[in-house]
């Protein structure tokens, strides 16, 4: 088990006020809009619907009565209530909810490590564009490969996910050898270069989406979203990043 924790950041030069409101509003909208996940029909409403982003158009359906397979106790499986926004937009709106407290925490912390590098390379505004653009593009790459596998079209999608593995994938690009450090067993903290620790969880990525280790879309993480969004900030980087970079102090630069 490890957890990353950190990373180096001594020559950050700019305050990531938008990493920080990022991360602000992803616990705003948690709390106050889904009511720490409990209010479904808001999640959904707002939530990316591969079959809806496929046709453009807001699919309603009602609620479905399903058996627990292991107590045979009957359950609501709620239905995808209105879309309040034109659906093309819930690839936006879909990046600031989260599915539970623990699917807030993780990518919270992801975004707060990773996530002021990245916007200390380009600055606040090319910083914003860039993370929601590989949301988006994460967005489209799970809706694409829900439509190719042949998987429910109508199951919702959200989640900071996808943006976050852009930032990753920048963040590998830029600073392959900066030292991140890293939470091993629970018991003590090691640094390792970046290229080490994102590079281990994009292959984690791959492995699972290919279902080598047993993941599937279907154990609620939306695998593709994850790989579509670092490739997509691995490539975009190139073309927000400035023309010269600083130097870093890091030993693993």
């Amino acid at each position: 088990m490890a957890l990353v924790i950190g990373d180096d950041n001594s020559d950050r030069l700019r305050t990531p006020l938008v990493n920080y409101f990022l991360i602000a509003l992803n616990i705003f909208v948690f709390i106050y809009w889904q009511h720490w996940g409990a209010d479904i029909h808001t999640t959904y409403s707002l939530a990316a619907v591969p079959g809806e982003i496929l046709t453009g158009k807001d699919l309603v359906t009602a609620d479905e009565m399903i058996a627990d397979p292991v107590t045979g106790e009957m359950l609501r499986l709620p239905g995808l209530p209105v879309t309040p926004v034109p659906v093309l937009l819930t690839l936006i709106t879909s990046q600031f909810l989260h599915g539970g407290i623990a699917h807030l925490l993780g990518n919270m912390l992801f975004l707060w490590v990773f996530g002021d590098n990245i916007e200390d390379a380009l600055g606040h505004v090319k910083y914003l564009f860039f993370y929601l653009l590989c949301g988006v593009l994460a967005g489209l790459s799970h809706v694409a490969s829900t439509a190719l596998l042949g998987q429910n079209l109508l199951t919702p999608s959200l989640g900071a996910s996808g943006a976050i593995s852009g930032v990753l994938g920048a963040y590998i690009w830029l600073y392959p050898r900066r030292g991140v450090h890293v939470w091993l067993f629970f018991l003590f903290v090691i640094t390792v270069p970046a290229f080490v620790a994102v590079g281990l969880w994009f292959v984690f990525q791959l492995l699972n989406g290919l279902g080598t280790l047993g993941g599937q879309e279907g154990d609620g993480i939306a695998y593709a979203a994850h790989i579509g969004g670092f490739i997509a900030g691995l490539v975009m980087i190139n073309f927000f990043r400035p023309v010269k970079r600083k130097k870093s102090s890091s030993k693993y630069r």
